[in-house]
Protein backbone atom coordinates (compact mmCIF):
# COMPACT_ATOMS: atom_id res chain seq x y z
CA UNK A 1 0.00 0.00 0.00
CA UNK A 2 1.38 3.48 -0.99
CA UNK A 3 1.29 6.21 1.47
CA UNK A 4 1.31 9.75 1.64
CA UNK A 5 5.17 9.94 1.94
CA UNK A 6 6.08 7.51 -1.03
CA UNK A 7 4.69 9.82 -3.40
CA UNK A 8 7.02 13.01 -2.34
CA UNK A 9 9.49 14.07 -5.24
CA UNK A 10 11.83 14.79 -2.71
CA UNK A 11 11.89 13.12 0.96
CA UNK A 12 10.34 15.72 3.40
CA UNK A 13 9.29 18.38 0.58
CA UNK A 14 5.84 18.73 -0.66
CA UNK A 15 7.43 19.18 -4.13
CA UNK A 16 10.84 19.44 -6.13
CA UNK A 17 13.12 22.20 -4.93
CA UNK A 18 13.19 25.93 -6.80
CA UNK A 19 15.81 26.49 -9.42
CA UNK A 20 18.46 27.52 -7.08
CA UNK A 21 17.38 26.20 -3.82
CA UNK A 22 19.71 23.71 -2.04
CA UNK A 23 19.19 21.28 0.57
CA UNK A 24 21.27 22.13 3.42
CA UNK A 25 20.43 19.71 6.06
CA UNK A 26 18.02 17.19 6.92
CA UNK A 27 17.26 15.10 9.73
CA UNK A 28 14.58 13.28 11.97
CA UNK A 29 13.90 13.64 15.96
CA UNK A 30 15.29 10.97 17.93
CA UNK A 31 12.83 9.05 18.91
CA UNK A 32 13.82 8.04 22.86
CA UNK A 33 14.51 11.60 23.84
CA UNK A 34 11.11 12.90 21.95
CA UNK A 35 9.60 10.29 24.49
CA UNK A 36 11.50 12.10 27.08
CA UNK A 37 10.75 15.43 26.31
CA UNK A 38 7.48 15.82 24.36
CA UNK A 39 5.36 12.81 25.95
CA UNK A 40 6.81 13.12 29.13
CA UNK A 41 7.49 9.40 30.11
CA UNK A 42 9.61 10.17 32.68
CA UNK A 43 6.68 12.04 34.71
CA UNK A 44 4.17 9.47 33.64
CA UNK A 45 6.43 6.61 35.26
CA UNK A 46 7.40 8.90 38.58
CA UNK A 47 3.39 9.26 38.27
CA UNK A 48 2.88 5.34 38.37
CA UNK A 49 5.56 4.48 41.08
CA UNK A 50 3.87 6.67 43.66
CA UNK A 51 0.56 5.35 42.94
CA UNK A 52 2.00 1.58 43.39
CA UNK A 53 3.97 2.74 46.85
CA UNK A 54 0.74 4.10 47.85
CA UNK A 55 -1.18 0.56 46.37
CA UNK A 56 1.63 -1.37 48.14
CA UNK A 57 1.90 0.62 51.27
CA UNK A 58 -2.71 0.34 51.63
CA UNK A 59 -2.13 -3.53 50.88
CA UNK A 60 0.36 -3.91 53.93
CA UNK A 61 -1.89 -1.70 55.83
CA UNK A 62 -4.82 -4.05 55.18
CA UNK A 63 -2.99 -7.00 55.71
CA UNK A 64 -1.37 -9.93 52.97
CA UNK A 65 -3.25 -13.17 52.98
CA UNK A 66 -3.11 -14.08 49.70
CA UNK A 67 -1.62 -12.86 46.14
CA UNK A 68 -5.54 -10.98 45.46
CA UNK A 69 -4.55 -8.87 48.06
CA UNK A 70 -1.76 -7.31 46.00
CA UNK A 71 -4.22 -7.28 42.99
CA UNK A 72 -4.35 -3.06 43.14
CA UNK A 73 -0.56 -3.51 43.00
CA UNK A 74 -0.07 -5.76 40.11
CA UNK A 75 -2.85 -3.30 38.26
CA UNK A 76 -0.75 -0.08 38.92
CA UNK A 77 2.09 -2.14 37.53
CA UNK A 78 -0.18 -3.41 34.15
CA UNK A 79 -1.33 0.37 33.36
CA UNK A 80 2.06 1.72 33.98
CA UNK A 81 3.86 -0.71 31.10
CA UNK A 82 0.74 -0.37 28.90
CA UNK A 83 1.39 3.33 29.04
CA UNK A 84 4.78 3.82 28.84
CA UNK A 85 4.69 1.39 25.71
CA UNK A 86 2.10 3.41 24.03
CA UNK A 87 3.59 6.69 24.93
CA UNK A 88 6.96 5.25 23.38
CA UNK A 89 5.04 3.52 20.30
CA UNK A 90 3.55 7.42 20.00
CA UNK A 91 6.88 8.54 19.92
CA UNK A 92 8.58 6.35 17.55
CA UNK A 93 5.79 6.59 15.26
CA UNK A 94 6.16 10.60 15.51
CA UNK A 95 9.97 10.61 14.91
CA UNK A 96 9.35 8.02 12.01
CA UNK A 97 6.92 10.60 9.93
CA UNK A 98 8.75 13.37 10.73
CA UNK A 99 11.54 15.02 8.68
CA UNK A 100 13.43 18.44 8.92
CA UNK A 101 14.71 20.28 6.07
CA UNK A 102 16.89 23.29 6.22
CA UNK A 103 17.71 24.75 2.91
CA UNK A 104 19.27 28.05 1.96
CA UNK A 105 15.49 29.53 1.66
CA UNK A 106 13.40 27.91 4.43
CA UNK A 107 13.09 25.77 7.05
CA UNK A 108 10.06 22.61 6.18
CA UNK A 109 8.70 20.88 8.64
CA UNK A 110 7.02 18.06 7.36
CA UNK A 111 5.21 15.50 10.18
CA UNK A 112 1.86 13.58 11.13
CA UNK A 113 1.21 10.26 11.96
CA UNK A 114 -2.31 9.74 10.35
CA UNK A 115 -2.82 13.39 8.87
CA UNK A 116 0.52 14.88 7.44
CA UNK A 117 1.29 17.94 7.40
CA UNK A 118 4.25 20.30 5.44
CA UNK A 119 4.42 24.11 6.84
CA UNK A 120 7.02 25.94 4.93
CA UNK A 121 8.80 28.22 7.05
CA UNK A 122 11.04 31.37 4.96
CA UNK A 123 14.22 32.46 6.41
CA UNK A 124 12.82 36.21 6.27
CA UNK A 125 10.05 35.52 8.24
CA UNK A 126 12.22 33.81 11.26
CA UNK A 127 13.12 36.45 13.99
CA UNK A 128 14.96 34.64 16.94
CA UNK A 129 15.91 31.14 17.33
CA UNK A 130 15.70 29.61 20.74
CA UNK A 131 18.31 26.50 21.25
CA UNK A 132 18.04 24.27 23.97
CA UNK A 133 21.08 21.81 24.45
CA UNK A 134 20.95 18.26 26.11
CA UNK A 135 23.88 16.20 27.64
CA UNK A 136 23.64 14.16 25.16
CA UNK A 137 24.17 16.30 21.61
CA UNK A 138 20.37 16.76 21.10
CA UNK A 139 18.52 19.62 21.66
CA UNK A 140 15.46 21.76 20.47
CA UNK A 141 15.69 24.92 18.21
CA UNK A 142 12.15 26.97 18.71
CA UNK A 143 11.81 29.47 16.37
CA UNK A 144 10.08 32.29 16.58
CA UNK A 145 8.67 34.37 13.80
CA UNK A 146 8.33 37.88 12.55
CA UNK A 147 5.52 37.79 10.35
CA UNK A 148 1.88 38.71 11.33
CA UNK A 149 0.89 34.96 10.15
CA UNK A 150 -0.03 32.96 12.80
CA UNK A 151 0.54 28.94 12.80
CA UNK A 152 -2.37 27.16 15.29
CA UNK A 153 -0.35 25.67 18.49
CA UNK A 154 -2.68 21.93 18.17
CA UNK A 155 -1.71 22.19 14.32
CA UNK A 156 1.74 22.32 15.20
CA UNK A 157 1.86 19.52 18.20
CA UNK A 158 4.05 18.05 19.13
CA UNK A 159 6.31 20.38 17.26
CA UNK A 160 5.48 23.31 19.07
CA UNK A 161 7.53 25.02 21.85
CA UNK A 162 5.69 24.74 24.85
CA UNK A 163 3.46 27.41 26.81
CA UNK A 164 3.97 29.66 23.84
CA UNK A 165 -0.39 29.34 23.10
CA UNK A 166 -0.99 33.01 21.96
CA UNK A 167 1.97 33.38 19.51
CA UNK A 168 2.97 29.39 18.91
CA UNK A 169 6.80 28.76 18.02
CA UNK A 170 7.26 25.69 15.46
CA UNK A 171 10.18 23.97 17.15
CA UNK A 172 12.48 21.30 15.78
CA UNK A 173 12.63 19.25 18.63
CA UNK A 174 14.79 16.16 20.18
CA UNK A 175 17.51 17.32 16.86
CA UNK A 176 20.78 15.08 17.19
CA UNK A 177 24.25 16.90 16.83
CA UNK A 178 22.16 20.01 17.29
CA UNK A 179 25.01 22.62 17.94
CA UNK A 180 25.85 22.07 14.14
CA UNK A 181 22.25 22.24 13.03
CA UNK A 182 22.03 25.54 15.01
CA UNK A 183 25.10 26.76 13.17
CA UNK A 184 24.08 25.87 9.79
CA UNK A 185 20.46 27.71 10.13
CA UNK A 186 21.90 30.87 11.89
CA UNK A 187 24.49 31.12 8.71
CA UNK A 188 21.65 30.13 6.31
CA UNK A 189 19.54 32.83 8.27
CA UNK A 190 22.15 35.41 7.66
CA UNK A 191 22.38 35.31 3.85
CA UNK A 192 19.50 36.34 3.49
CA UNK A 193 19.09 40.15 2.73
CA UNK A 194 16.30 42.62 4.03
CA UNK A 195 15.64 42.88 0.50
CA UNK A 196 14.37 39.28 0.15
CA UNK A 197 18.40 38.43 -1.78
CA UNK A 198 20.26 35.43 -1.20
CA UNK A 199 23.97 35.93 -0.76
CA UNK A 200 26.57 32.81 0.03
CA UNK A 201 26.21 30.95 3.18
CA UNK A 202 30.26 31.57 3.64
CA UNK A 203 29.77 35.22 2.36
CA UNK A 204 27.09 35.93 5.64
CA UNK A 205 29.28 33.98 7.66
CA UNK A 206 32.13 36.59 7.25
CA UNK A 207 30.18 39.03 7.35
CA UNK A 208 28.77 38.09 10.98
CA UNK A 209 32.18 37.49 11.65
CA UNK A 210 33.37 40.84 10.98
CA UNK A 211 30.85 42.52 12.82
CA UNK A 212 31.86 40.72 15.86
CA UNK A 213 35.24 41.96 15.47
CA UNK A 214 34.16 45.27 15.29
CA UNK A 215 32.32 45.54 17.87
CA UNK A 216 34.96 43.88 20.23
CA UNK A 217 37.19 46.69 19.34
Amino acid sequence: MMTEYEMEPVPGLPGLLPKGETIIWQGAPNWRVLARTAFHTGTVAAYFAALTVFALGAALWRGVEAPSDLAGVAITIGGMIVGLALLHLLAWAVARSTIYTLTDRRVVLRFGVALPKCINLPLGIIGNVDLRQRANGTGDLAIKLNSEQRLGYAALWPHARAWHYVEPQPMMRAVPDVDAVATLLARACLSIQTDGRVVPIEAAARRAQAEEQAVAA
